[in-house]
């Protein structure tokens, strides 16, 4: 048995090893304030109904208006919005409105009724609330069904990603941690070995 290469990872660093997800940016408003956040860790977690997970921090004012209204949407920046993904996760919306500041459009979501953000973004998921405090309270985990979904064709079109050089500035953004991002650019077809 040869000796192995791997060196250890932190544990602080252990996450990073599998955040290879896209990186979303989560947007709620209830009362007539609304918010955007950048969050890293969400995931499918059912199909029929479509259900998502996501991690919104207990503090963060974008939770906040989530619960209260019940929804919220899961937007996926592409490459045009790393700045801005950065920036959003680098504020509090409790100060003022992020959309506002940054010069974010939003339209409103067909079902709920959530802010949604589509120049530069691949992709939105509007989502109502699945109660699960003790998740919630946790680990921040909240779970949502999908309740409306749309993509820019030009990158997702008949179910499938389509990944080439005519839309790099739509290809999904994935956090590596420290402020690092790292795009979608190509697929392989894989085959069983």
């Amino acid at each position: 048995m040869s000796a192995s290469r791997f060196e250890p990872v932190r544990l602080e660093h252990a996450s990073r090893l599998i955040n290879h997800g896209p990186t979303v940016l989560v947007t709620s408003a209830h009362g007539g304030r609304r918010n955007v956040m950048a969050a890293a860790w969400s995931m499918p977690v059912d199909f029929t109904p479509p259900r998502i997970a996501v991690v919104i921090d207990k503090t963060t004012f974008t939770r906040e208006l989530a619960q209260a209204s019940g929804g919220f949407g899961l937007c996926l920046p592409g490459l045009a919005l790393a700045d801005l993904t950065y920036s959003v996760g680098q504020h509090s919306g409790r100060a003022g409105d992020k959309f506002e500041r940054y010069g974010i459009e939003a339209i409103t979501g067909p079902v709920l009724g959530v802010p949604l953000i589509e120049r530069g973004c691949a992709a939105w998921l509007e989502c109502r609330l699945i109660p699960e405090r003790h998740t919630e309270d946790a680990y921040d985990t909240c779970f949502a069904e999908v309740v409306a979904a749309a993509a820019d064709p030009r990158i997702f079109a008949n179910g499938h990603w389509l990944f080439d050089e005519h839309n790099a500035e739509l290809q999904t953004i994935h956090h590596l941690g420290a402020g690092l991002f790292v795009r979608s650019g190509g697929t392989v077809q894989a085959r069983a070995l």
